[in-house]
């Protein structure tokens, strides 16, 4: 008999208890993220029939700018929500960071000081949303909804209806530099970030206590764990990737409005749960939130080479965060039926 099979002996309740584990191959057959590798593959084969300019290498390069950013703070994200928080200011983050970099740029900075100006806003703002969250035990989704209007609004003062303009040339390497052919520094960055964030979820004992956080904080609070000081650490990551992600995009537009990042909240969320992560906490893999980054990076890229309106990818991404969300308690409602 085959590891992938297995028997079955009665039990007293009268259901069959497994005397045999699943084999990681036929359980890895059966994930999300599996299934996501099937949905990203059809895309593919769907836009590059659809379009005759899809295959082109550089077309393609150019389909990562569609999530890269994003996924930068997906990452970080996906943890905070195993964890049991969110964080729906990450896009105000972005436009705070980028209008503190302006100011600098206007006042004669060079790239160097700009980067660290916009890391250290993005840290400052996700460490002004930890303390709200773990210090004063606010909820996580009423603290960011009010700094996401908080941080947004900071922006418009500061610029009204105008924008920075003129970045040295050496700051747009981030967002518009080339590391090798096609591979876009965008593409690096969204690849080292997703194997440090993998590593340090699914390898270490900070990921063992976030998954413990996420599926209950009062067993993991009483075994422990220290749960706020995680909780805070989890919103400085989040500010992190999201001073990250504004000098990226900073740097691929090449200038600052305080419009700028405007919805990114909705499909960062969008491509977290895409990607299996549970929005109630407990679960959910960096691997799952990579593979979703694809499948969103190839749906709006498709559609935009068939010239269909922002406003409709909007709906799209909307329905698609629905019934992602909604699939799962369907599918077990149906196997109760």
């Amino acid at each position: 008999m085959s590891d992938a099979t297995t028997t079955s002996v009665p039990a007293a309740s009268g259901r069959n208890i497994p005397d045999r584990l699943i084999s990681p191959a036929a359980r890895a057959l059966k994930s999300w993220e599996m299934l996501l590798l099937i949905v990203a593959a059809a895309i593919f084969i769907a836009n590059s029939l659809a379009s005759p300019y899809f295959l082109d290498p550089w077309n393609l390069s150019d389909a990562t700018f569609n999530f890269t950013e994003k996924a930068m703070i997906a990452f970080a994200m996906a943890m905070l929500i195993v964890a049991g928080d969110i964080d729906l200011s990450v896009g105000s983050a972005i436009a705070l960071c980028s209008t503190v970099m302006g100011l600098a740029m206007a006042a004669g900075a060079g790239t160097p000081v700009l980067v660290l100006l916009g890391l250290g806003t993005g840290l400052a703002c996700g460490a002004f949303n930890g303390l709200l969250v773990a210090r004063f035990g606010l909820p996580s989704i009423v603290v960011t909804i009010g700094t996401m209007s908080l941080f947004r609004g900071i922006s418009y003062i500061v610029l009204g209806d105008g924008a920075f303009t003129g970045y040295p040339a050496s700051f747009a390497w981030f967002g518009q530099g080339y590391v090798f052919w096609v591979i876009t520094v965008e593409m690096v960055i969204f690849t080292l970030a997703a194997i440090v964030f993998g590593v340090i979820l699914h390898l270490t004992n900070f990921g063992r206590m976030v998954y413990a956080i996420g599926n209950n904080a009062t067993a993991a609070r009483f075994s422990g764990i220290r749960v706020d000081r995680i909780r805070f650490i989890l919103f400085l990551l989040t500010g992190l990737m999201s001073g990250i992600a504004a000098i990226c995009l900073t740097s691929r537009l090449g200038s600052t409005r305080p419009s700028i990042a405007t919805g990114f909240e909705l499909e960062v969320v969008t491509i977290v749960v895409l990607g299996g992560v549970s929005i109630l906490g407990g679960s959910g893999s960096i691997p799952g939130v990579v593979i979703a980054a694809l499948v969103m990076g190839l749906v709006t890229f498709g559609l935009g080479l068939l010239n269909v309106p922002g406003i409709v990818m909007s709906i799209i991404v909307g329905a698609l965060l629905i019934g992602v969300i909604a699939l799962p308690r369907l599918w077990s409602m149906l196997r109760r039926g």
